[in-house]
């Protein structure tokens, strides 16, 4: 299985990148890979190693989606008519655990997968405990009334490393509405991602 049950932050040091821009991130010390190799020179990367990585990295950054899920949204996206790459960062961006998260409701999007597991989500008024679930248009998400005074939840809406995208509309302190899909670079990725190798990854 591909779920995230070992430190996430592990994913950060083998990028060499901190993937979701947090402040005791690993690689904010050390930008070399993890193991007693780690600072050896690194060898040149195949076409196929760079595809791989830029899965990996988009794939790690949306938290506990397993490869099967991934790779379904990545379908979905490439039937639908325009830009595959662009499609799959919609689809993503549309998921209650993204969107938990893009409201700095939770501080990460482990986080924010608990929240919404844990049942103090709400969408449209009604409570909601699936975090893969794609919000539509105009979908209001909000904290359930024990949700607004967890320590979490406040901690986490305090936080200065990041902001909330002006596609997700804010109304008070407990409640968002999803406005539309983002284009790649409206997306505030800490990061570079290039949807557009896990494209090529997935079409061998």
């Amino acid at each position: 299985m591909s779920k995230r049950k070992a430190s996430k932050y592990k994913l950060d040091r083998r990028m060499g990148e901190n993937i979701w821009g947090r402040p005791n991130s690993p690689v904010n010390k050390r930008s070399y890979g993890p193991g007693q190799h780690g600072q050896r020179r690194k060898s040149k990367v195949s076409d196929f190693g760079l595809q791989l990585r830029a899965k990996q990295k988009l794939k790690g950054y949306y938290g506990d989606v397993t490869e099967k899920q991934f790779r379904s949204t990545y379908k979905e996206a490439a039937r639908i008519k325009g830009d595959t790459g662009q499609n799959l960062i919609g689809l993503l961006e549309r998921r209650l655990d993204m969107i938990v998260y893009r409201a700095k409701f939770a501080p990460t999007i482990f986080a924010a997968r608990q929240i919404v597991s844990h049942g103090h989500i709400r969408v449209n008024g009604v409570k909601c405990n699936v975090a893969s679930r794609r919000c539509d248009l105009g979908d209001i998400i909000s904290l359930g009334d024990k949700a607004k005074e967890m320590a979490l939840v406040i901690e986490a809406q305090s936080l200065p490393e990041r902001d909330i995208p002006d596609y997700v509309a804010v109304d008070g302190n407990d409640k968002v509405t999803f406005t539309r899909i983002p284009k790649l670079d409206e997306v505030p990725y800490p990061v570079t991602m290039e949807p557009n190798l896990v494209v090529e990854f997935y079409s061998r």
